[in-house]
């Protein structure tokens, strides 16, 4: 893999270096004034010109661009977390980490030729490469996370940025996770490292967006709570009030995630409409090169997971690599909007170091091939409709599958504006559905699944005056999920009835002088095959909160309370050798309310987060469960911060 990344690297370097010959002229720089591109001081901008924070740029792969947001509001305090984004749909484990069971599931995703990897709930905290985002500042940027974790240990994402010429733009940042949890056996340790590079050349006909990613993210496993230690806990004994006395069911077991990623997209504008054209042309090309794998590791068997092959040292390892390489041309008139045409080739090497055989059958090694597919999007503004419309599909190669979807959104005024969105594709299975090994007996399968067929249509208001709406209805065939077989063991299925349900999203905040209530309510219902798609019928989340400058505003802060729950439903349950979620329909868990106090406060650019979460249980004990036999998070203090420096 480091030959052919340090080739690559080789191979774009030509071009990057013949870019920056450009002939330097007069540019508008990021404050909107005029500067001098003299090569002596690139970049130096006067103190007397300090930047607006609107310069501060974030940018995505796809050109939308935001800026750094250093104030507080409600919604910061719900991205004040592991994943660093609005959990609401999530119901997390005993212990910062990886694993959240499901509330609500979205099938608005990202189409992928050849599906996912596997090890979903380790994804959840996993940067994609469209999770990457690249700067533009004036002056150099550092952001600091800190917030304290369950029981011994913290999280902290430390990031930097700055732009080395006011074309080159560098940035670099870790965010690192560990906690011991109070539990036996529920350790959590994680770690993300990621770098940007955002280029172009002073006429900017010429860009650049490149990035490396390193992770890994390690949990050990206890299997959940034994069947006398469930007991205990329901009963809340006094014995137990220390967690770490609850036996758990699996002893040194532990799994890790680990992936690497190079990814690099890189534009040339060959003519650019101006006035006296009103056409422009662009060709490109994306690289992207990863590679992940995945260990389970134990140093005794379980007779919870069934016979094994081995009877210590049991060690499953997978890996995947992929070599994604797309060519793109775009063509842009003013009147008639803008056409992306592409296509791609994804190389792909999925697998294990051993076949297996059994009587009956052979469970192979490797899933390796190719696959080529083309695409097309088109967006435009027309009569003041803003229409969006792609597709890809795949037309040669191991892996079939396609991708059509169209969005038409319209602002009808300063306060409200709707869109509808429709899209339909059929995408393969994640591989570990395919194939599959392990020293446990029961996890060694070779399926031939089908593609899964997914129809979602969805319909969105935004409204200050009245709420924001979101309504969608999904149908899904041959939807591959995993689900206990006879012997109470886990096994990949694929559902031979279609997927029907609907779902139903409301937010809205209201204001009273210094006093807000902030509402989410979620409504959704599986109408058909409710038996491999499994949410509760009901979710809300309601933040009652003041909020006011104090000390001559020098400090602004927000207090209140966040209540949070959700209805019976049957609870998916949690395989620790797949780090996957698996249906199961035996049992039907109550809901249960969460409830937090929280004291928020901001001094200049710093945000300070104080909470008592889950401050129900510390009022009436906790019986409650986010996966069957794993039990929820217990009361606990938590504080942290985010804190932006601008130089």
């Amino acid at each position: 893999m480091h030959r052919v990344l340090f080739f690559l690297l080789l191979l774009t370097l030509p071009i990057f270096v013949c870019a920056q010959t450009v002939r330097p002229t007069r540019s508008i720089g990021v404050d909107g004034n005029i500067m001098d591109e003299g090569p002596s001081k690139p970049g130096v901008i006067s103190k007397k010109d300090k930047p607006s924070i609107t310069a501060y740029k974030i940018i995505t792969v796809n050109k939308d661009t935001t800026f750094v947001d250093t104030t507080l509001h409600i919604y910061k305090d719900y991205k004040f977390n592991y994943l660093r984004k609005d959990n609401f749909e999530l119901l997390p484990f005993s212990n910062v980490g990886p694993k959240y069971n499901q509330l609500s599931y979205s099938f608005d995703d990202k189409f992928s030729p050849i599906g996912g990897f596997g090890a979903e709930s380790k994804h959840t905290n996993f940067y994609e490469a469209d999770d990457i985002f690249y700067y533009h500042v004036p002056t150099p940027l550092t952001e600091l996370y800190f917030k304290t974790a369950v029981e011994q240990g913290q999280q902290l994402d430390a990031f930097f940025t700055t732009n080395v010429k006011r074309n080159f733009n560098f940035s670099i940042a870790y965010k690192g996770v560990r906690s011991l949890g109070n539990y036996k056996r529920s350790l959590t340790s994680s770690g993300n490292f990621r770098s940007t590079v955002n280029y172009h050349t002073l006429n900017k006909r010429y860009q650049l967006k490149m990035h490396f990613v390193s992770q890994d993210i390690l949990t050990q496993e206890s299997g959940g709570l034994t069947a006398g230690a469930i007991q205990q806990y329901l009963e809340d004994s006094e014995e137990v009030g220390d967690r770490s006395l609850l036996e758990v069911n699996l002893t040194g077991a532990e799994n890790v995630l680990k992936g690497k990623r190079f990814y690099l997209n890189q534009v040339y504008q060959i003519s650019k409409s101006d006035s006296l054209s009103r056409n422009s042309l662009t060709v490109g090309h994306i690289l992207n090169f990863s590679d992940k794998k995945y260990l389970f590791q134990q140093t005794t068997p379980s007779p919870l997971l069934g016979p094994s092959f081995q009877e210590n040292n049991l060690r499953d390892e997978v890996k995947r690599e992929d070599v994604y390489n797309e060519v793109f041309v775009g063509l842009k008139n003013k009147s008639l909007g803008e056409l992306r045409l592409d296509a791609g080739l994804t190389n792909y090497n999925y697998g294990y170091n051993s076949i297996i055989h059994f009587e009956t059958e052979t469970i192979p090694n490797r899933l390796i091939g190719e696959t080529v597919s083309v695409g097309a999007q088109y967006t435009n503004n027309f009569a003041g409709f803003d229409i969006e419309l792609s597709s890809k599909a795949n037309i040669l190669g191991d892996v079939q599958g396609n991708f059509l979807g169209g969005q038409v959104s319209y602002t009808l005024n300063e306060n409200n504006a709707v869109a509808v969105k429709l899209q339909t594709k059929s995408e393969q299975p994640n591989f570990n559905f395919l194939l599959y090994q392990s020293d446990y007996i029961n996890y060694n399968w070779n399926t031939h699944f089908k593609n899964e067929k997914t129809n979602l249509l969805s319909a969105q208001l935004e409204s200050k005056n009245i709420a924001n709406l979101e309504l969608s209805f999904g149908q899904i065939n041959d939807y591959a999920y995993f689900a206990l077989n006879q012997d109470s063991l886990v096994n990949p299925y694929q559902s031979g009835e279609q997927v029907e349900f609907v779902k139903m999203k409301a937010s809205r905040q209201f204001e009273f002088g210094k006093f807000a209530l902030d509402n989410t309510l979620l409504y959704q219902k599986v109408l058909k095959a409710d038996d491999v798609l499994n949410m509760p019928q009901f979710v809300t989340r309601n933040t009652f909160y003041y909020q006011d400058h104090w000390f001559k505003k020098a400090l602004f802060l927000q207090t209140g309370f966040t209540f949070k729950y959700f209805s019976n439903y049957r609870m998916n349950g949690y395989d620790p050798v797949l780090s996957e979620f698996y249906v199961q329909n035996h049992t039907e868990f109550e809901g249960f309310p969460m409830l937090d106090f929280f004291f928020n406060a901001k001094i200049k650019q710093t945000r300070i987060f104080f909470k008592l979460e889950n401050l129900d249980d510390a009022l009436l004990g906790n019986d409650n469960f986010s996966a069957p036999s794993y039990p929820h998070r217990d009361f606990t203090i938590r504080f942290g911060l985010v804190w932006n420096f601008f130089l």
